[in-house]
């Protein structure tokens, strides 16, 4: 089958034939239609430190897709071949004490299909049974090849009570516009999202007009809170940059006791002033992929009634096209990139 695969110890990613994957009694064997670069692909691509410490090579990548069960293992039961699917990327193991609690996303022993076993950018996928996410009538193929990130949007939106609360997400991402979406969705008053790229914040508009988008380059925080009559600071911070100056701009401008969800991965650590945050009694909540499955079950539910993220689809390319592809990506000015495999 036809793969783009991590072959070489150094920047870039190339397509390859490579065996069609046997699956195992638990295992379900996907048809690939659709995929999404993450920026975890681009991390791969680059062969940045972190892929060179994470990724084995030769590595078949991705991890966002949408497909058709072609066939399953003998002792799997709850899906069947022809079900449109999605699947969680991380792969758990069965010894943890979080995942004997249920709490699988947890699992300190998890593997990432696409980054330390083969992943989703090929022709097919096999991946455990347990992992496999049915899709409803209602969620197109396209959507279904960014649940993924979606759902990273969803868990961290949803880490706190949003209706009617004021909300700060740093960051205008593909991540971030999501989770701006959701906030709206999920009831929140305002939704301010700060970026210094105004490429992304444009998208944001397209997805979520009715978000307020603060170019901190060029506008001041504090006059946007005093145009939206907001007086004392955010309720709830989603922090969805990694960047060190716009967590401290989210602190500085929370309200005493606000909730900060961070799911941004900074490249080095931050410096924090712990005694203004205890004084300030400021909640942080670190988020780490999906929970296993009630997010799932959250953003499908979402996506059945009214959440629309499509406009956040920039590209959408035959998968032989991909560098055009991870060039965009590489540009900072995509959004998500769709691969279709069907052709391939």
């Amino acid at each position: 089958m036809t793969a783009l695969v991590k072959a070489k110890p150094e920047t870039g990613l190339w397509m390859q034939e490579v065996e069609r994957p046997d699956i195992g009694p638990d295992d379900v064997l996907i048809r690939v239609h659709m995929t999404a670069i993450c920026g975890t692909d681009v991390h791969i691509y680059k062969y940045d430190e972190w892929a060179q410490k994470n990724v084995p090579v030769p590595m078949v990548v991705g991890h966002e897709f949408g497909g058709v069960i072609e066939a399953v293992g003998r002792d799997v039961t709850r899906v069947k071949p022809g079900m449109r699917v999605s699947g969680e990327g991380h792969v758990v193991g069965e010894k943890s004490r979080a995942v004997r609690a249920g709490r699988f996303h947890l699992d300190p022993d998890t593997m990432g299909i696409g980054v330390n076993m083969p992943g989703a950018f090929a022709e097919y996928l096999r991946i455990p049974a347990f992992n496999v996410v049915p899709l409803p009538d209602e969620v197109s193929m396209e959507q279904a090849a960014f649940l993924d990130p979606l759902g990273n949007a969803v868990h961290t939106a949803t880490a706190f009570d949003l209706v009617g609360e004021d909300v700060l997400i740093t960051g205008a991402g593909p991540i971030g516009i999501m989770a701006a979406a959701v906030a709206r969705h999920c009831g929140a008053r305002h939704v301010v999202v700060t970026d210094i790229n105004p490429d992304r914040l444009a998208l944001l508009e397209q997805v979520c007009p009715t978000a307020t988008p603060v170019n901190t380059a060029r506008e001041d925080l504090r006059d946007v809170m005093a145009r939206l009559n907001m007086s004392e600071g955010f309720d709830v911070g989603l922090e969805m940059s990694g960047a060190e100056p716009a967590f401290h701009q989210m602190v500085a401008h929370m309200v005493m006791g606000g909730k900060i969800a961070m799911l941004g991965l900074p490249a080095k650590p931050f410096t924090l002033d712990m005694g203004s945050l205890i004084m300030r009694a400021i909640t942080f909540k670190g988020v780490y992929g999906r929970e296993m499955f009630e997010t799932w079950h959250k953003m499908l539910a979402m996506l059945q009634s009214g959440l629309d993220v499509s406009k956040l689809i920039t590209h959408r390319l035959p998968a032989k096209e991909f560098q055009t592809g991870f060039d965009a990506m590489l540009s900072g000015k995509a959004g998500k990139v769709i691969l279709d495999w069907r052709g391939v």
